[in-house]
């Protein structure tokens, strides 16, 4: 039978930066979480992906005997700034659609394990984060991210892949902690620009600025317009803030060459001009969390960025789409992005729009009018 110390060695052999092993006894403290919480976390579970049924590893895989979790740096290497300012770093490098990195990585491994006898599986609803603190990878942070102990400088920049394994090895040491420094005097929590971390790991999921921009619905509130910034797809506020991310922030890395070669690709004008098939080829191999058919999403978080870049270069591209599109939501934001611009050039697209439009757009327009 194939041992723990081989086991390791083959996850290093396949690139991966950490492993560790834990029981697959159930997460208590997790599923008590989520009932105190379930008010916050029940559109998890009504969009397919049950994180309660995911507190037990052995209703998920019944053969479970132990958990492997695996941990990779999705930052090690820089990316192009103008991505890095409209972008979550985590979405930059993703290819868990196009699968030809990580993804190939950890089919090798599974690969190994079935060769040697393990059956193992990947459930998407276990806490990977408690998964991995059980296997002594690493420890909390008030921001509710997991940090390593051994990769990017001891920061959060990382993925966690935890597998369910049917045979039984010796557990590592947990390391349950918050690692946060009492002198750190809660930064991340302050620095929140939407108020969603509510507490020391306590989460309000849709107030985040990353759930408002994939899953949001309907044009974005007033009051989350200007606080979400420039932020497109994603974000990384809490972690740019983290003193326990500075030494790797400070660190000089190459640029990632396969996000500097898609960088063009998603340029903002792009995206604001983009049509089904730009959006199936280019975007959404790399970004899936929103479908062809809401594209709409893409362009409303677009024109709200370049709105809040308060840069006229934009009201050119702001002005071309108003009027190509017929989305009242995208129009709308539109309008408040080219109001909160300013500029003569603004205030001539929205008061030549204003005797055609009517409802939502009529108001988003008259007040982008007042505004000027």
């Amino acid at each position: 039978m194939v041992t723990k110390k081989e086991i390791i060695e083959k996850a290093y052999e396949c690139g991966f930066g950490d492993i560790g092993f834990t029981t697959a006894e159930p997460f208590e403290v997790q599923k008590t979480l989520l009932e105190e919480r379930r008010p916050t976390y029940e559109w998890v579970a009504k969009s397919g992906l049950d994180l309660w049924a995911g507190t037990d590893p052995k209703a998920v895989f019944s053969q479970a005997k132990s958990i492997i979790v695996l941990v990779e740096s999705y930052f090690n290497q820089a990316f192009p700034s103008n991505l890095e300012r409209y972008f979550g770093r985590c979405y930059l490098d993703d290819d868990r659609i196009i699968k030809n990195n990580l993804s190939k990585r950890t089919r090798t491994f599974r690969d190994f394990l079935t060769e040697n006898g393990i059956v193992s599986k990947i459930p998407p609803h276990l806490p990977q984060k408690i998964a991995a603190a059980r296997a002594g990878l690493g420890t909390y942070g008030k921001n509710c991210l997991f940090y390593s102990n051994k990769l990017a400088a001891r920061g959060s920049w990382v993925t966690l892949i935890s597998l369910t394994v049917d045979q039984e090895f010796e557990p590592d040491e947990p390391t349950l902690e918050l690692g946060c420094p009492d002198w750190c005097k809660n930064t991340c929590l302050t620095a929140c620009p939407t108020g969603a971390l509510k507490g020391p790991r306590h989460l309000d999921p849709q107030r985040c600025v990353s759930y408002l921009s994939y899953y949001g619905r309907g044009i974005t509130p007033l009051e989350w317009r200007e606080p979400m910034g420039l932020r497109v797809y994603g974000c990384d506020h809490c972690q740019n803030v983290c003193p326990r991310n500075a030494p790797w922030l400070a660190r000089e890395r190459p640029l990632n060459p396969r996000v500097e070669a898609k960088a063009d690709d998603f340029r903002l004008e792009k995206l604001l001009h983009m049509d089904q098939e730009y959006f199936r080829s280019r975007i959404w191999p790399h970004m899936f969390y929103m479908s062809e058919n809401e594209i709409w999403r893409w362009k409303m978080n677009v024109a709200r960025a370049m709105g809040n870049s308060l840069d006229e270069q934009f009201i050119p591209d702001l002005g071309r789409a108003f009027r190509e599109n017929e989305d009242e939501r995208v129009l709308g934001l539109m309008a408040w992005a080219m109001g909160r611009i300013g500029g003569s050039e603004a205030k001539k697209v929205l008061t030549a729009a204003l005797p055609k439009s009517q409802g939502l757009v009529r108001e988003e327009i008259e007040a982008a009018l007042e505004k000027l």
